[in-house]
């Protein structure tokens, strides 16, 4: 297992995946359903393991496991077994291990990591409740709601963890809660952010990340899932109120209908903007909604020329 520290102290640039989703969407897959990308732990496994190897092969380093939906409540309520709900959970990492191995055969020089991931109780509701974050939740929810899982992910040792999509406060308290009767775990939390200052509830990221900076477990801060035009001022807020590296995959600038659950408006020149995050400060890289291989493949190429 590599730490995100680990990892750093060898390249200046991780490269993360990009979108799960929308390479199931491609291969045929109809994501119009609660449990979303999450649909295919179950319905195609065989397809996950191929997306993320076509990933690996594009030469991201950092693979997210497709849990980011497949919460056990979301499962409950979808018919499954409480057993068969964690069950599928497990399957998400061992599936991304599965890709990894098949990767490393073929380039047994590179070192690959699995982030488990980890969305927001919003991804539950599936109403797009991520990009507002006002549940109406107690901390001590939150925990009860995630815990579970999280030891699920925890017992099939992914590398890391990839607190991702956090729209509000209480829910970075609750992880940080979970985190501390957990001290095996470290990871990303990364945000879902309204504009160029504010995560989605309204709370300034510049507070958010001072408060996880001395958490130790917590190996980067950063934001995922926003405009592509926030995140360099994004990064420099929070470079104000931490050392800790920063990470970003941002969508690839389409807007998003939670309702219809469509895009509409154009690609932003993608790899352009990733250079100025990377000269802003950004040290894990990668996509969010919407991106694909062609984008991590360019990424992973300025990579390797700094």
């Amino acid at each position: 297992m590599s730490t995100i520290i680990e990892l750093l102290k060898e390249k200046k640039l991780l490269v993360i995946d990009g979108s799960f989703a929308s390479e199931l969407e491609k291969a045929g897959l109809n994501l119009c359903d609660s449990l979303w990308s999450a649909k295919a732990l179950y319905e195609n496994p065989e397809l996950v393991t191929k997306v993320h190897e076509s990933y690996f092969e594009s030469g991201a380093g950092i693979a997210i496991t497709g849990s980011y939906q497949a919460h056990v409540q979301g499962l409950l309520k979808k018919g499954f077994t409480h057993e068969k709900a964690i069950e599928l959970i497990k399957l998400s990492v061992k599936l991304a291990k599965k890709a990894r191995e098949n990767c490393l055969k073929k380039h047994p020089e590179r070192k690959l990591a699995i982030a488990a991931a980890v969305g927001p109780y919003g991804a539950y509701l599936a109403d797009g409740s991520e990009y507002v974050g006002n549940y109406g939740l107690s901390v001590k929810e939150l925990e009860e709601f995630h815990e579970e899982k999280i030891e699920a992910l925890a017992s099939e040792n992914p590398d890391f963890f990839a607190f991702e999509t956090i729209p509000s406060f209480d829910e970075v308290r609750a992880y940080v809660n979970i985190l501390k009767r957990h001290e095996n775990i470290t990871g990303w939390f990364t945000f879902s952010c309204k504009d160029e200052k504010h995560i989605s509830e309204g709370v300034e990221i510049s507070e958010v990340a001072k408060f996880l900076d001395k958490e130790n477990q917590v190996h980067a801060i950063g934001v995922n899932c926003t405009k592509p035009e926030y995140i360099e001022p994004l990064i420099c807020e929070i470079k104000k109120a931490t050392d800790k590296p920063v990470a970003v995959y941002p969508n690839t600038g389409e807007k998003y209908d939670p309702v219809t659950k469509t895009w509409s408006g154009e690609p932003v020149d993608f790899i352009k903007y990733a250079k100025r995050w990377y000269e802003s400060g950004a040290r894990l890289i990668g996509g969010c909604c919407r991106t694909s291989p062609d984008e991590i493949k360019a990424v992973c190429k300025f990579a390797k020329s700094i």
